[in-house]
């Protein structure tokens, strides 16, 4: 197999660090930071992809990982392959080149397993957890899909604290509120729904609903409170920015102000995410992140 047709798909993965509502390894932090946490977004990104099933079944993934194509398109024999071989990363040689570009960094930063673990398990659940009754239960689940990234920055800048981890913990739950709320008409194409049940009969919003090409009123409401709690997390996190030293206090507040600005967006439309995932604009991501700076959030 030619090199390049081995790289092309860790690019492509890498590549949509682009997209993503914070800024992941911006300019202005050191290359070893930079290098570190692109690498442990490649490892986050796989297995989110793995776990949406939007990886090609006959593609290098699935050959990297050792599953053949006839398996390759159950997400869980693929989180399963992929759990062995991040177990390669802390003891032996992974396979995947994404996992070999992330065990560095977890030997340069003596990561341990187990917020890693927690992202596979995260997306483990997607496929046998489909509905949420509670608020509580949606936090438990963030507690797995995306807690486990604030904790491996703070972990990889050397600024881990019990404090910072509960801040951290904040925001980052409040990200993925965020997104689960941009991107409900996705979601629900999976057949998956993270607006918490209660609150769904609360606000007298059915699953049918959901699959309108705009919202009515009952979802808006609903969303304008998914949104208002959202909101609230990003604020109980934002003390984290101002307690960290120099150019991790710039990535910091990129994270909350994306966050921030991604509400705003929401809120910009008019609560109504059926169309498409409301985003924010460059000039709102950079207002925000200037009151985060200035402590104004």
């Amino acid at each position: 197999m030619r090199p390049e047709a081995v790289q092309a798909p860790q690019d492509a993965t890498l590549a949509k660090a682009a997209d993503e509502n914070f800024p992941v390894a911006p300019f202005f932090l050191p290359r070893a930071w930079r290098d570190d946490l692109m690498a442990v977004y490649g490892f986050a990104r796989l297995v989110d992809d793995i776990g949406d099933g939007d990886l090609d079944p006959g593609g290098a993934d699935a050959r990297h990982l050792g599953v053949p194509p006839e398996k390759a398109h159950d997400p869980l024999v693929m989180l399963d392959a992929f759990e062995a071989d991040l177990a390669r990363v802390f003891d032996g040689t992974p396979h995947h080149p994404l996992l070999r570009a992330l065990q560095p960094t977890v030997r340069r930063r003596s990561l341990t397993p187990e917020p890693f673990l927690g992202l596979v398990r995260a997306n483990r659940q997607d496929q046998l957890v489909s509905r949420y009754e509670t608020w509580d239960e949606l936090l438990a689940y963030c507690e797995l899909s995306a807690n486990p990234v604030g904790r491996l920055v703070l972990a990889i800048t050397g600024t881990a604290t019990p404090e910072r981890i509960r801040r951290s913990d904040a925001v980052c739950t409040g990200l993925q509120i965020v997104e689960h709320l941009q991107d409900v008409a996705e979601d629900l194409g999976r057949d998956r729904i993270y607006l918490p049940a209660e609150d769904m009969r609360r606000f007298h919003v059915q699953e049918a609903d959901l699959a309108a090409p705009s919202a009515g009123a009952s979802v808006r409401a609903l969303v304008a409170y998914e949104a208002e709690r959202a909101r609230e997390l990003l604020n109980e996190g934002t003390p984290l920015v101002g307690s960290v030293p120099g150019r991790l206090k710039l990535l910091l507040a990129g994270f909350v102000a994306g966050g921030k600005a991604a509400v705003h967006a929401i809120t910009d439309a008019s609560y109504d995410v059926l169309p498409g995932p409301p985003r924010p604009n460059r000039l709102r991501l950079l207002r925000e992140a200037g009151a985060t700076l200035r402590g104004e959030g």
